[in-house]
């Protein structure tokens, strides 16, 4: 079963995302700030995807994505955010906010078998 991590500070949304993502048959865990997420990754790395938000006041998405990939390399990688962005980093699909739930499902599979 592929594993997902889910990165945003919105709790409606991340649970939103968490149930309809695990509809989809994948075990998924959430965090509410990205250290909560470097904490739950650095303890346990062999996740597939990381999905987060672009905008925290701490430590923004891709500085995220870079430090878990520091970690692990192969970790397939999706930005969120309801502003226009071009990511910085190779290999990370970006999604702009709002999306359809079909948009999610398909971004979360493109980014999956890029990685691969």
């Amino acid at each position: 079963m592929l594993r997902l991590l889910i990165v945003d500070d919105e709790a409606p949304l991340l649970e939103l995302l968490k149930r309809y993502l695990e509809r989809l048959g994948y075990q998924v865990k959430t965090a509410f700030t990205p250290a909560d997420a470097l904490k739950e990754f650095e303890a346990d790395p062999a996740y597939d995807l990381v999905l987060t938000d672009l905008s925290f006041s701490d430590l923004n998405g891709e500085d995220l994505i870079e430090r878990m990939r520091a970690i692990n390399p192969r970790l397939a990688a999706i930005v969120a955010s309801g502003f226009p962005h071009q990511p910085r980093l190779a290999g990370v699909e970006f999604l702009q906010k709002p999306f359809l739930p079909k948009m999610l499902a398909e971004m979360v599979e493109k980014a999956l078998k890029t990685s691969r």
